[in-house]
């Protein structure tokens, strides 16, 4: 009884309460998009299905914070597995849409299993991080490289069979979660500014082989509409009818919010059908639009306070596992919400990736619940004390 009145006491209610903001801020938002014109539903059937998948990855967050973390490293190498072989079946047997084959339909569902993949990563690569980093002893920088190594051989599957389908924005998360795990594991700043340039490098090429040999570069490295809304991040206003149409809209519709909105559901842009995907990709506009500068940085500024919540969590723990987790989860949402909003006001290019907790859509949301339960499962699991942090046991 005592135990679990510590467990209790140990739940963080400031990350809780966080959630729930989002939450309503995406179930006003979805209801208001989906008055868009390209929409023939009823206001509510979005809402209602995102209540249902709130519902359900709250089940699933619940059952990601009671089980002992450590017990994790049982599942890793299973389910990092069935995830693979999960991407595999998407390879040759998923459902194409949008110029990319993502997902896979059973009993009448779809899901897209990348979205389970990314949580998958996160459990492999801390389990193998916290095996080959648990003695604390300072590494030598070749022993940094080989960390490097085994991280990549891990992550670099998931990383090119999301690559393929294709799905640059999920394979941008990968990338992203194996950088975050690897920062928090003290690898030298010397292997990040390798990693930088040989980064760098590699777009240098691909613009030199654009300019220089487009055929071949069209038909072996880049997909034609990838290649598109490259062009439509690049210079909108060169096509705004077609390529940069969706990003115009966008960046109108957000602008023209000003500084406190136009008010709830009185969007323009966001009910004309001008924005392309509002209710899961670009439901940023019409948080923008609706609710202006004041409703958009009140939304950012809780994503801050999410990430403040989970880096304290992160350096209160005292057991590497649980650190390299929550760093994973971190590195998992952070550059999804850097993205879906930079995308959204011309900072980066248009990807299919979704506004953590906010936009409509169920693996992407029960992902990220299970994400939080983590963290919460971690922080549970740590005494707090005035001069340090324990394990509980």
């Amino acid at each position: 009884m005592n135990e679990r009145k510590t467990y209790f006491q140990q739940l963080d209610y400031t990350l809780l309460f966080l959630i729930f903001l989002l939450m309503c801020i995406s179930l006003l938002a979805i209801y208001s998009a989906a008055m868009a014109g390209q929409y023939n539903v009823e206001p509510t059937y979005f809402v209602k299905r995102q209540v249902i998948w709130f519902i359900i990855g709250t089940v699933l967050m619940i059952g990601a914070m009671v089980i002992d973390y450590d017990m994790f490293k049982n599942f890793t190498i299973p389910l990092y597995v069935i995830g693979l072989i999960l991407l595999v079946v998407v390879h040759f047997y998923g459902i194409e849409r949008n110029g990319s084959q993502r997902w896979i339909s059973i009993a009448g569902n779809e899901f897209q299993p990348s979205e389970f993949v990314k949580i998958f990563l996160v459990l492999a690569l801390a389990h193998l991080l916290f095996l080959i980093t648990k003695d604390y002893r300072e590494r030598t920088l070749k022993e940094d490289f080989v960390v490097v190594f085994k991280v990549a051989a891990v992550g670099f599957p998931a990383f090119f069979l999301i690559l393929i389908q294709p799905d640059l924005g999920t394979a941008l998360v990968i990338a992203s979660i194996m950088g975050t795990m690897l920062l928090m594991a003290g690898i030298s700043w010397k292997i990040f500014a390798v990693l930088g340039a040989v980064i760098f490098s590699f777009l240098a090429t691909l613009v030199w082989l654009h300019n220089n040999f487009f055929e071949f570069f069209t038909e072996y490295l880049v997909k034609p509409h990838q290649l598109r809304r490259i062009y439509g991040w690049l210079d909108p206003e060169s096509d705004p009818g077609d390529m940069g149409y969706q990003l115009l809209n966008a960046m109108q519709g957000i602008g023209s919010g000003k500084l406190y909105g136009k008010g709830f559901t009185e969007g323009v842009l966001s009910k004309s059908g001008a924005v392309p995907e509002i209710h899961t990709d670009f439901i940023f506009t019409v948080i923008g639009e609706e609710f202006g500068f004041l409703g958009a940085t009140i939304l950012i500024v809780i994503y801050f306070l999410l990430f403040y919540r989970m880096i304290i969590i992160a350096f209160s723990c005292n057991n590497m596992y649980g650190s390299y987790l929550v760093a994973g989860v971190i590195g998992l949402l952070v550059f999804q919400i850097f993205q879906n909003i930079g995308m959204t006001i011309g900072l980066m290019p248009i990807t299919g990736l979704a506004l953590p907790f906010v936009s409509y859509g169920g693996s992407a949301l029960t992902t990220n619940m299970i994400a939080i339960g983590i963290v919460l499962n971690v922080n549970i699991r740590t005494r707090h004390y005035m001069f340090g942090s324990e394990e509980l046991t």
